[in-house]
C-alpha cells in the first residue's frame, strides 16, 4: 500500500490550463476527470480531443507539467502516453475512457488519433466513449476500425504501421482514411519506409487528385 503522503501528493498533481479565459483541468490518476471552472465551481465534462480546448492544452502543457503528472501514472499507460507530444492529452482521454483499447493502440499508436477524432470523423455532435467501449467489447479492434469508417483488415494495420508519426494533424485523418479504402493506396503505404507526416500528405493528395 502506498504511504498516505504519497497518495495525497498524487491527488494534488493535476493538469491545468486556460482556454479563452476559462480554466480547465484533468484530475490525477486514476480518476482522470476532465473539468472546467464556471462561477468558481469545477464542472466535469466529456472530453472531445478534437476540440479547441485540447488545442490550447497542447500549447500550454509543457514537459514539466507532464513529468509531474506521469509520475503517478502506471508504467504501461505512462510508456504509451510518452509516445505522444502535442496529442498526449488526447491519448490520455482515449485510454482512460476506453481502457480496454490500450494493448491494441500500443501496437498501432496512430489509431489513437482516429479514436480521438471520432466525433468529427463520424459527423457526431458529442463524444461517444461508451459506444466505442461497447463496440470493442463485442467485436474487438476491427469492430472499432469499422465504426470509425476505416477498412477493418490486417492490411490496414500493416499500412498504418509504416507511418512514422504516431500523432497526425486532424486535417490528414480524412484523406488518410480515403486512401486506405483504395487497395493500391494501401499497398503504397504498406511498402513505404517510415513515412513522415509530410510524405503522407503528399501521398494522400495524389490519391485524392
Amino acid at each position: 500500500m502506498k504511504p498516505a503522503a504519497t497518495q495525497k501528493s498524487a491527488r494534488a498533481v493535476q493538469l491545468t490550463w486556460s482556454h479563452f479565459g476559462v480554466l480547465h483541468r484533468v484530475t490525477a490518476w486514476p480518476e482522470v476527470v476532465f473539468e472546467a471552472q464556471h462561477d468558481g465551481q469545477w464542472i466535469a465534462f466529456e472530453p472531445d480531443p478534437a476540440s479547441e480546448v485540447f488545442g490550447a492544452a497542447a500549447i500550454m502543457l509543457g514537459r514539466a507539467e507532464w513529468n509531474r503528472y506521469l509520475e503517478f501514472v502506471p508504467a504501461a499507460e505512462r510508456a504509451f502516453l510518452e509516445k505522444f507530444r502535442l496529442g498526449r492529452l488526447a491519448a490520455l482521454a482515449v485510454i482512460t475512457r476506453c481502457p480496454a483499447l490500450l494493448g491494441d493502440l500500443d501496437e498501432t499508436p496512430i489509431l489513437t488519433s482516429f479514436v480521438a477524432a471520432h466525433v468529427a470523423l463520424r459527423g457526431g455532435s458529442r463524444p461517444a466513449w461508451a459506444e466505442i467501449a461497447a463496440v470493442y467489447d463485442r467485436t474487438g479492434l476491427f469492430g472499432v476500425m469499422e465504426w470509425l469508417g476505416l477498412p477493418a483488415s490486417r492490411q490496414t494495420l500493416e499500412a498504418l504501421g509504416h507511418i512514422a508519426d504516431v500523432e497526425l494533424a486532424k486535417r490528414l485523418l480524412e484523406p488518410l482514411r480515403e486512401t486506405l479504402w483504395n487497395p493500391v493506396g494501401t499497398g503504397v503505404l504498406g511498402r513505404a519506409e517510415a513515412m513522415n507526416e509530410r510524405d503522407l500528405a503528399v501521398t494522400c493528395s495524389a490519391w485524392a487528385a
